[in-house]
């Protein structure tokens, strides 16, 4: 993996690729599981924009996250979604702090390592979506307390779970071996 300043024709096709899968995600509604909390569902459709980071680094992680953001923005039916420095500012950061994370830590354990990285990789999310609605007055940071962590630890699970099994098999295909070159 390169860590990559520079767009090479791999990395463009794999942003396309997993920023179709994100919209995928929220246009058919699969990216929203149901988990028993408050908030009824976990979403998944910034893990694209991890899957990205980790595998193509922060360059793609943060494109990837900015069409994420951009589909929330058009697709919006609440003011808060409306709002760009809402729907998609935050959304940038999500695979670029992801990459970091997981570049951080891989050389220590590379299980490890995916797992934080999804970890913060989501709460980037959470944390900068719903900071940016109580900075912009959309909700009270008790409300945007409650709903993240009704939402955010829900959705650190899921996208660890997911984020580490695609990882691992994307990684052994890759090597064309039967385990993953970690």
């Amino acid at each position: 993996m390169e860590e990559g300043k520079t767009l090479s024709v791999r990395k463009i096709v794999i942003a396309g690729v997993l920023a179709a899968v994100a919209i995928l995600l929220g246009v058919t509604r699969l990216g929203f599981i149901p988990v028993p909390t408050a908030a009824g569902n976990a979403t998944i459709m910034h893990v694209p924009a991890i899957i990205g980071g980790i595998m193509e680094g922060w360059l793609v992680g943060g494109i990837i996250g900015t069409i994420f953001g951009l589909f929330s923005f058009l697709q919006a039916t609440t003011p808060l979604f409306k709002d760009p420095l809402v729907a998609i500012l935050p959304r940038i950061f999500i695979g670029i702090t992801t990459y970091f994370a997981y570049v951080g830590l891989k050389k220590i354990n590379e299980y490890l390592a995916l797992i934080v990285a999804a970890a913060v990789g989501t709460l980037t999310n959470t944390i900068l979506v719903l900071g940016m609605a109580v900075i912009r007055g959309y909700m009270a940071a008790g409300v945007a307390w409650t709903v993240g962590v009704t939402h955010g630890l829900p959705e650190v699970v899921v996208a660890a779970i997911i984020t580490v099994a695609v990882v691992v098999a994307w990684k052994r295909i890759e090597t064309g071996r039967g385990e993953a070159k970690m």
